[in-house]
């Protein structure tokens, strides 16, 4: 099956990074990430979601971690420098990323964001993390994309 390259691909092959995409069944809709982890046969540990948060000076902020945990509000805002940060409303993914709910890459969104990644991903060989689109993730050596994306690494997890 041939798969339409998205925006995250091609920024991983503009950087000559190689990866691997894998496809999953999911209908019409986005699909819990721990259902995304039993789909690819994976450990929900390498599966990462990416949330997208607003700080209270009003910069959006990235954070990716594995699917089977929560975002820590409290840490999150530590490890980014800030007072504190919200989730942005699902109605406003699409544009501030580009990305649909389900479908939130960390690579290629509309606008360069401070990215942080949870610090479990340093043992890890690889990860997943969305393709650009609800179906679709790439598998990644987790080093590849932090240093990318210039990504800053801490606790994030409750």
């Amino acid at each position: 099956m041939k798969i339409n390259k998205t925006n995250a691909m091609r920024e991983l092959d503009k950087h000559n990074i190689e990866y691997e995409v894998l496809t999953y069944d999911h209908g019409k809709d986005a699909v819990a990430g721990d259902v995304v982890a039993s789909m690819l046969d994976e450990d929900p540990e390498k599966v990462f979601k990416t949330l997208v948060t607003q700080a209270n000076t009003k910069e959006y902020l990235v954070f990716m971690l594995p699917v089977d945990h929560e975002l820590d509000l409290k840490k999150a805002a530590a490890l980014a420098g800030v007072k504190k940060v919200e989730m942005i409303p699902v109605k406003d993914i699409t544009k501030i990323t580009g990305y649909v709910r389900g479908g939130c890459s960390p690579l290629a969104m509309k606008k360069k964001f401070r990215t942080h990644i949870n610090e479990s991903v340093l043992n890890k060989d690889f990860i997943y993390f969305s393709g650009g689109k609800i179906g679709l993730q790439i598998k990644l050596e987790p080093m590849k994309i932090i240093q990318l994306l210039d990504i800053q690494v801490g606790d994030i997890i409750k």
